[in-house]
């Protein structure tokens, strides 16, 4: 049987995250309604290749280490925000713990795909380590934070960029 981080579901996944974090990195050579097509269909491919993740278990005692960077983190949600620009804030009413509130909150598209991206480029960057227990544990607590908080927040970002693509058919 093939290791976990040479399962064909892990390599959909970590192929995935690298086209994810990729367009992210570069969001700002893309006009607006690209952009959100680009995200519309890569965030439902990337939702898909996590949740098909085949269980494993951890291998090493400590966690992977992080390698992206607050720098990297702001350089990406900037980018993205100013594509979106007006159309990165968005009304919420989901709460982090789980639970919905009459209370409508304003998201932004940016923090949301920003926060995965850091998610999915810490767990590329071990994998490219080319150390099995490494890549294992990092696409593992990948997931474990998907099931966490940015599984939810990939649903929100894809709700409000489905209705900024909508109203740009619209137009």
């Amino acid at each position: 049987m093939k290791s976990f981080v040479y399962q064909d579901s892990t390599i959909a996944f970590v192929t995935a995250a690298a086209q994810t974090c990729l367009l992210l990195e570069h969001a700002d050579e893309h006009p607006c309604e690209e952009l959100t097509e680009q995200l519309l269909r890569l965030l439902p491919v990337l939702y898909l290749r996590t949740r098909l993740l085949e269980p494993a278990e951890m291998m090493m005692e400590d966690e992977p280490q992080r390698f992206v960077s607050e720098e990297d983190y702001n350089y990406t949600l900037i980018g993205i925000r100013n594509v979106l620009g007006q159309d990165d804030a968005y009304l919420d009413v989901f709460v982090d713990n789980g639970v919905y509130t009459d209370e409508v909150q304003t998201a932004y598209i940016s923090e949301g795909l920003a926060d995965i991206y850091q998610e999915l480029k810490n767990m590329a960057a071990a994998f490219q380590t080319g150390e099995e227990p490494i890549m294992n544990d990092a696409v593992l607590l990948c997931r474990e934070a998907f099931d966490e908080h940015w599984g939810q927040k990939l649903l929100a970002a894809m709700r409000a960029l489905h209705a900024l693509g909508k109203n740009s058919e619209e137009e």
